[in-house]
C-alpha cells in the first residue's frame, strides 16, 4: 500500500480547518489534495484527537501481529495435519 506524504496530524488539521467552516475546496487547494481524498480522509479520521489516532494506530499494528500470528499457526496445523495423515 502506497504511504501517504501527508502525516496523520496534517490530516487532522487539515479537517479541523474544514470544520470551522472553511470550505472544503478551498482546504484541498491549500494542501493540494483532490476533493476525494479529503472525504476519505474524513471517513478515517473524522471525529478523532491526536490521542485517540495514535491508539488506532496501534490497535492496528496489533490486529496485523494477531493475524500473521493465526496465519503462520494455521500453516503449522495444516502441516501436521498432512503428516498425522500420511503415517496412518
Amino acid at each position: 500500500m502506497r504511504k501517504s506524504k501527508f502525516t496523520e496530524s496534517q490530516i487532522l488539521a487539515a479537517l479541523k480547518q474544514a470544520e470551522s467552516g472553511l470550505p472544503v475546496n478551498d482546504v484541498c487547494r491549500q494542501i493540494g489534495v483532490s476533493p476525494a481524498t479529503f472525504y476519505k480522509w474524513r471517513a478515517k479520521y473524522g471525529g478523532l484527537d491526536a490521542s485517540e489516532l495514535s491508539r488506532m494506530r496501534e490497535l492496528e499494528e496489533e490486529n496485523a501481529k494477531l493475524k500473521q500470528m493465526y496465519a503462520e499457526l494455521s500453516l503449522r496445523a495444516r502441516a501436521m495435519e498432512v503428516v498425522i495423515a500420511k503415517k496412518f
